[in-house]
């Protein structure tokens, strides 16, 4: 039989931590005279002695995973993670049913942004921390996730990242220790950078930063209703933007330019097409409110900078109702979804890599056609792709598209109009925020939407976020078998 213990000795540890980051908004809201802090300590109590139980019930002289281990424990970790981070929005002043408590909690730990709460300018200080919070931590666990667990389980292509990356991986545990310590201190040194630009360009020292830890996670979770649109302010706008493209990119070539590598961070394939793809979508949003939405060429170019570099990010800020921009706004928003950023970035989505090859392919299937004895090398940053590789892309590819109709149609079974619950199911595969829409759109949030929905779509969000293969496995019957 094989052995868990080491599995549930590490979500024990994790659950420790998430226990000690429930202080935070404990003394938030000790400073703001909210009662809530009470909920906090509870909540925090609960979790950590579940952690400690877990921890010591299966503790090992030495911790090991395999790789069918390391799926398992990337399954639990997150869904419980999320199960203990929805306890404060069921005991403190939001009130949410359990439904709704876990469908923020996956929201904010899989830096999706949806919501439920529908007047977040009334809550309570420690409740907003801990939204963001939820997101700041699930940029950070994408991160290391996608750079040291999925290149291993060889989930949907990821395993380029060994190619790109070789140093990070060497088999030594301090090796290791050392390359996600300085991934964390960069994600750290990014948020707090955000938060002063943020606080000096007029946002209050609490805003700045609870919007530094849902910017720099492409989370999107905001502290009022409006979003960004009650700041009103271009400078404000602009260090969004730049935080959320930097939240966008692979964050290993950070650590590489640290390191000297100064010239990686201007060759790696998926940066130049992101940003390609970012520029022409805005250049033609912004020809098309200003054309035949009437708005001037300044608020067309402010508009499409901001919103569609939010949704292209996956982070779900708004500063404008994009659902009322017409039918090119509507598409071009739902496209948009499921490109993503980068690989080993905090982004959702497809991601720039994978539709990069899978156009590379396209293109030596039709070199095929008219030279059939060719011997055509796919590339990937001066890297040959090999074919299990792209067979790997392909197959994920196939099920993100399978994944996200089952979805759709899992909604519009619940009687839900075609728009919201095909955008519905975009944004949460996408791991998005926002839909389309006056239910789920910009101005809207999900609390109108029955708990079926919210279930369906939070398992959505969870599929999304953790490659969609890395959830697939493990409920196939070949992965239980001896």
């Amino acid at each position: 039989m094989r052995d868990y213990r080491s599995i549930f000795n590490i979500i024990g540890i994790l659950l420790c931590i998430e226990a000690i980051a429930m202080l935070i908004p404990l003394f938030v809201d000790l400073v703001y005279f909210n009662d809530d802090w009470k909920q906090f300590f509870y909540s925090s109590i609960i979790t950590f002695f579940i952690g400690l139980v877990l921890f010591f019930s299966f503790k090992t002289e030495e911790v090991k995973i395999d790789v069918r281990q390391a799926f398992v424990l990337t399954i639990l970790s997150w869904f419980l993670i999320a199960i203990f981070g929805s306890i404060p929005f069921i005991y403190t002043d939001t009130s949410l049913g359990f439904t709704d408590s876990f469908f923020e909690s996956v929201s904010g730990i899989t830096t999706t942004g949806a919501t439920v709460i529908e007047d977040l300018d009334s809550l309570p200080e420690g409740i907003i921390i801990w939204r963001s919070l939820l997101q700041w931590f699930g940029g950070i666990g994408i991160i290391l996730l996608a750079l040291a667990i999925l290149p291993t389980l060889q989930i949907g292509g990821m395993q380029l990242l060994h190619m790109e990356h070789d140093d990070p991986y060497e088999k030594t545990l301090p090796k290791l220790n050392q390359f996600i310590l300085e991934i964390f201190l960069i994600y750290i040194l990014l948020s707090i950078i955000c938060a002063m630009l943020y606080y000096f360009a007029g946002m209050s020292s609490f805003d700045s930063i609870v919007h530094a830890m849902t910017t720099i996670s492409t989370g999107g979770f905001s502290s009022h209703n409006l979003s960004f649109a009650y700041f009103n302010s271009q400078k404000i706008e602009m260090i969004s933007v730049a935080f959320m493209i930097i939240g966008s990119l692979p964050f290993v070539l950070y650590l590489q330019f640290l390191h000297g590598q100064r010239s990686s961070l201007f060759k790696d394939d998926q940066i130049k097409l992101f940003l390609i793809i970012l520029i022409l979508v805005i250049i033609f949003t912004a020809i098309w409110l200003s054309n035949f939405k009437s708005l001037s060429a300044y608020e067309s170019i402010r508009l499409a900078i901001f919103n569609v570099t939010s949704i292209l990010t996956g982070t779900g800020y708004s500063n404008n109702n994009f659902s009322n921009w017409g039918s090119f706004g509507s598409v071009i928003m739902i496209i948009i979804m499921f490109i993503g950023g980068c690989a080993g970035s905090t982004t959702g989505g497809i991601k720039i890599f994978r539709l990069q090859l899978l156009f590379r392919g396209a293109k030596a299937q039709i070199k095929k056609f008219t030279h059939p004895h060719a011997v055509l090398l796919m590339r990937f940053n001066d890297k040959t792709v090999t074919e299990n590789t792209y067979n790997s892309i392909m197959g994920f590819f196939y099920m993100y598209i399978f994944i996200f109709l089952i979805s759709a149609v899992s909604l519009s079974f619940l009687n839900i109009d075609f728009i919201t619950a095909f955008s519905a199911a975009a944004s949460a595969i996408s791991n998005v925020g926002p839909g389309i829409g006056p239910i789920i759109g910009p101005e809207g949030n999900y609390s109108n939407l029955n708990y079926i929905a919210k279930w369906i779509l939070s398992i959505t969000m969870l599929i999304g976020r953790l490659e969609i293969f890395t959830v697939l496995v493990i409920i196939s019957y070949t992965f239980w078998r001896k």
